[in-house]
């Protein structure tokens, strides 16, 4: 006679296996786009066989890997947009919703250069991308922002700013904090030091942890080396 309630533990099991692999794919290809499946198996505390049966190949793993940033990115900006505010703390707001998936953008960007194509990966992007350039658009015509550059072409460089302070994250050069990073972000969109210290205090002291998006963890219960 068969016990039907034993299979809710192994599909917990897979459920736990498939998010582990995810969160080390995320991690792992952010810092190097080239790693084989069998080396994220290793990483991941999986048999080969048990990453192969959630992925059949690298093809698919990306693809979850995307439409997963997808999502991820969308909550994030619903959750930190504040249209209504002035633009600088907007900005503010931006970043702090954007931080915590920042591996996301750092993991897409490292694809776009061999695996995703830089169409898809644009097309995850465009939202986020959209909201900073909406954002810049504003402050430049509010007067918050210097108009030197096009709000386009300044978002482009605060993203590539961000990206580069993520990798100081992993390098432990720089604490993974949202504050000094919404700072750096304000200063080289054009706000003063202190008045871009003092507008991110005030959107930190508002921040509340359970405010931030959904993310799914990066660091997951231990799991057995088996399928």
């Amino acid at each position: 006679m068969t016990k039907p309630a034993a299979r809710q533990p192994v599909r917990r099991n897979a459920r736990s296996n498939r998010a582990r692999i995810l969160s080390t794919a995320r991690r792992e290809l952010g810092r190097n786009p080239d790693i084989t499946l069998e080396e994220l198996a290793r990483a991941s505390g999986v048999v080969r066989r048990t990453l192969f049966g959630h992925f059949p190949g690298r093809d698919a793993l990306l693809e979850a890997l995307a439409e997963e940033a997808s999502e991820t990115l969308r909550s994030a900006l619903t959750e930190g947009a504040r249209p209504a505010e002035p633009a600088e703390r907007s900005l503010a707001h931006f970043v702090f919703s954007m931080w915590p998936v920042g591996d996301r953008y750092r993991m897409l960007l490292a694809l776009a250069r061999r695996d995703l194509g830089v169409e898809r990966v644009a097309e995850i992007l465009a939202p986020a991308r959209a909201e900073a350039t909406d954002i810049l658009a504003r402050g430049q015509r509010d007067g918050v922002f210097p108009a030197h550059l096009p709000p386009a072409v300044l978002s482009a460089g605060l993203e590539a700013l961000t990206v580069a302070l993520l990798e100081a994250v992993n390098t432990g050069e720089l604490n993974d904090e949202g504050a000094p990073v919404a700072v750096a972000v304000l200063v080289a969109a054009g706000v003063p030091e202190p008045r871009a210290r003092a507008v991110v205090d005030e959107v930190a002291s508002e921040a509340r942890p359970d405010a931030l998006p959904d993310a799914l963890p990066d660091v997951l219960p231990e799991a057995p080396a088996a399928d």
